[in-house]
């Protein structure tokens, strides 16, 4: 599990969740549309305080984090979050990994 969130990324969370910081913003999988990495389900995000945390990353006093019940929508994949200035809207890329045996 990898997850890299560039800092144009980080300043489009700031924006729109309009929010001082320090922000929590959790990562998570939603059922809903066709999804690139897992059929039916999107990466999607909500500002809340964390509670099981199973995964944690802070950037610029943004912390980003997954619940302990949604890691597996993460597992064995390295996630990219950037901003993408044509449409400026955030852009999420998806590379599979291998798991070690």
């Amino acid at each position: 599990m990898f997850i890299s969130i560039d800092e144009k990324a980080a300043l489009w969370f700031m924006r729109e969740f309009e929010k001082n910081k320090p922000i929590n913003i959790r990562l998570f999988p939603q059922y809903a549309g066709f999804g690139e990495k897992n059929k039916g389900f999107s990466l999607a995000f909500s500002a809340e305080q964390p509670g099981n945390v199973g995964y944690t990353q802070e950037l610029n006093g943004i912390t980003f984090y997954v619940e302990g019940n949604d890691i597996w929508f993460f597992e064995d994949t390295e996630t990219y979050l950037s901003f993408n200035d044509a449409i400026e809207e955030i852009q999420i890329n998806y590379k599979e990994t291998s798991a070690i045996q």
